[in-house]
């Protein structure tokens, strides 16, 4: 089964919030402490974790308290950084290969996106935010919880879209800020209308989730819920929720059916087509004789896909035929589960494909091909190499 993360960022999204979610739902804050010491970082801070009341709705709020050195210039090298300053301080540390990935990750999101913004190489931002101590320690301990709860997907709500304006070291920038902006637009976020002047989506937040979520409700068996509190004391509950369980299998599957139809293309193209279409990860592809106006001969093409592959599939009819236009419809497919076994015949062995329902096998299809191939290599017909494969098979299934 699949760990996943739902992240519903009713109130949008921060550093801080997501971990405040993350010590809730029952991230020990020693962890934390433990891997922020292996960052080696010159700048002293304590981390704390307390409950606090949002609204009439208890949250844990993270927070990081800074203490400030008596000598200035060490203050500001802490708090302004470069993007290979970043990635020094992270790759010497004695964080695991897999949480320095992530962490990188999310800073060269963080890179471009700023560097896009000021016209500039990722490699020469100069972070001014997001590169303090306490926004690198947000996005080190984002990483630490996403491993400590062996997280392997990420889904998230839709975000609210507030306007106004934010205070930065840049002067007054619309909200979303920017790089915010970019880094939604990264992610494919789904944006919400929300009735507010106030920013709610911070730069961290957009690069977590460009770096790993999907906008989608998934179905999961519920294991841990947290709720994170945010700074601020708005007129709603400023709190963001987590949910961490077990993606839960689905014989109902949301997919696609793609069609078009074609009267102008040399026949023997749509073999290749085909051929494409399986390739790159189709379920099924048909061809059907149609009549269209004026009594034409035609060929109704017709592709089953799951629904992620849509715009692919799509290009790839625009592009592979002659047609100029496809229709796409929303299908609910019911599926029975399957697996593929090898069964020892004279011939050698055979792959045979089960079906299952209510935990048994009710039907064995042995492949074709490898029919094929013994009805070749031995001249026999393959209506008898399909029948004796069949006797081979175990009756236990």
């Amino acid at each position: 089964m699949t760990r996943i993360l739902y992240v519903d960022a009713y109130s949008g999204i921060s550093g801080d919030m997501l971990l405040g979610a993350f010590l809730d739902a029952g991230l020990p804050l020693a962890v934390l402490q433990e891997a922020y010491q292996e960052l080696k970082l010159d700048e002293k801070f304590q981390i704390r974790s307390q409950s606090v009341m949002k609204g009439v709705i208890h949250a844990t709020q993270f927070s990081i308290e800074l203490v400030e050195p008596e000598e200035s210039d060490h203050h500001h090298h802490g708090h302004h950084r470069h993007m290979a300053d970043i990635r020094k301080i992270i790759q010497n540390s004695s964080l695991k290969a897999s949480v320095q990935e992530n962490v990188l990750k999310i800073f060269e999101l963080l890179a471009k996106a700023e560097g896009s913004v000021h016209g500039v190489d990722p490699d020469e931002v100069h972070f001014h935010e997001v590169g303090a101590t306490d926004s690198i320690l947000d996005i080190v301990g984002i990483c630490i919880a996403l491993d400590y709860f062996q997280i392997e997907e990420v889904f998230c709500s839709g975000l609210p879209w507030c306007e106004g304006t934010v205070n930065t070291q840049h002067g007054l920038m619309p909200i979303p800020a920017p790089a915010t902006m970019l880094l939604l637009n990264e992610s494919q976020a789904k944006m919400r209308p929300f009735t507010a002047d106030v920013e709610l989506i911070t730069p961290t937040g957009a690069a977590f989730l460009a770096a790993f979520a999907r906008y989608e409700k998934p179905e999961m068996k519920l294991e841990k819920l947290g709720c994170g509190s945010g700074r601020k004391d708005l007129p709603w509950p400023n709190i963001l929720r987590v949910m961490i369980g077990e993606q839960t299998k689905d014989t109902n599957y949301e997919h696609i059916v793609i069609e078009t139809h074609i009267d102008d293309m040399n026949p023997e193209w749509f073999g290749h087509l085909m051929d494409r279409c399986f390739a790159s990860g189709a379920l099924d592809v048909t061809y059907a004789p149609i009549y269209m106006k004026k009594n034409r001969p035609a060929t109704l093409v017709t592709i089953v896909a799951t629904r992620d592959h849509e715009t692919e599939f799509a290009n790839l009819l625009l592009r592979e035929s002659t047609t100029f236009g496809v229709r796409v419809t929303p299908v609910k497919r019911y599926e029975s589960e399957r697996d593929i076994i090898k069964v020892n015949t004279e011939w050698g062995d055979v792959r045979v494909k089960r079906k299952w329902m209510d935990g048994k096998v009710i039907q064995w299809s042995p492949e074709y091909e490898d029919c094929r191939r013994i009805a070749n290599d031995h001249v026999i017909p393959l209506s008898q190499v399909v029948q004796d494969v069949m006797k081979w098979i175990p009756k236990e299934g």
